[in-house]
């Protein structure tokens, strides 16, 4: 049976995703769609908007990044606001529910639950774990009608940093200002890698990080991506340390890079072996 959900796009689970400029590229658009592939009941799409196709999969659906009219976009910001880009009024020939999803995030289970929440018409954010006492929704996975967030775009487009300072990060923005207001996936569904999968110090200089078995999709935001955590890199920057040498490294100034000893302590993380089994073509 079709739910409501998927009625308005003929039964079909559309999944899409971003890219733009030289961070992220083919590599990381092709294991996304590897892993949705792998991860979802057909019938589905996976459309990519992006300013470049050069190396992606055959089976993935290119369109070019929608027009968003914007001269210049907000500086000294800490959110990702080339992704208003997708609140437009159309979205190529989509239409209905889409299901949006950062190119740096790893499923490990079924995305089929993401289409059964709410109604056709709602905006279904992923929780933000980082603000447990705020009502704060996560634009790294959330499912939007096409169409539905055009208000947003439009507020945005007439004024880019006054939005940007007072919001800071365009997931607050989409959470507040959401026509019918956001609703949200279970808290389980989607984990933050450091916060839910991590162990507190000093464990994590014994165990891998975890992955719990309600988790369906893990994000790495701020900069820690999969690769990392393969490799057993805390830091986007410099090659991995034992952990007897990352310890040696509190007494070192220059190594702490201005942490303090706890906190420099606690960004070590063991190699993990379910990221690499999960993240891949």
């Amino acid at each position: 049976m079709t739910s409501s959900i998927l009625a308005a796009s003929g039964g079909v689970k559309q999944v899409i995703c971003i890219n733009w400029g030289t961070k992220y590229g083919a590599p990381f658009i092709n294991r996304l769609y590897a892993m949705v592939a792998r991860n979802i009941t057909p019938p589905f799409t996976f459309t990519c908007f992006t300013d470049n196709r050069v190396g992606l999969n055959s089976e993935i659906r290119c369109e070019d990044l929608p027009p968003l009219d914007i001269e210049n976009m907000p500086v000294n910001t800490r959110g990702i606001w080339p992704k208003a880009r997708l609140w437009g009024p159309t979205l190529g020939n989509l239409k209905g529910a889409v299901l949006f999803l950062d190119l740096d995030l790893v499923i490990v289970s079924s995305l089929d639950p993401f289409f059964e929440v709410g109604e056709a018409e709602d905006v279904v954010m992923t929780r933000n774990q980082t603000t447990p006492f705020e009502r704060l929704g996560q634009t790294s996975l959330f499912r939007f009608p096409v169409g539905k967030l055009l208000p947003l775009q439009e507020k945005f487009r007439s004024d880019p940093q006054g939005v940007a300072d007072e919001y800071r990060y365009e997931q607050r923005f989409v959470s507040r200002n959401a026509p019918g207001g956001a609703k949200f996936f279970p808290r389980k569904w989607v984990l933050h890698f450091r916060q839910d999968c991590r162990w507190p110090f000093p464990l994590n200089y014994f165990l891998a990080p975890r992955l719990p078995k309600d988790a369906l999709v893990v994000i790495f935001p701020r900069g820690l991506h999969p690769q990392h955590a393969i490799e057993g890199r805390y830091g986007t920057k410099g090659p991995r340390k034992s952990a007897l040498e990352h310890v040696a490294g509190v007494f070192d100034p220059q190594q702490r890079k201005n942490k303090g000893a706890f906190q420099y302590l606690r960004h070590y993380i063991r190699p993990t072996a379910w990221v690499a089994e999960h993240w891949r073509e």
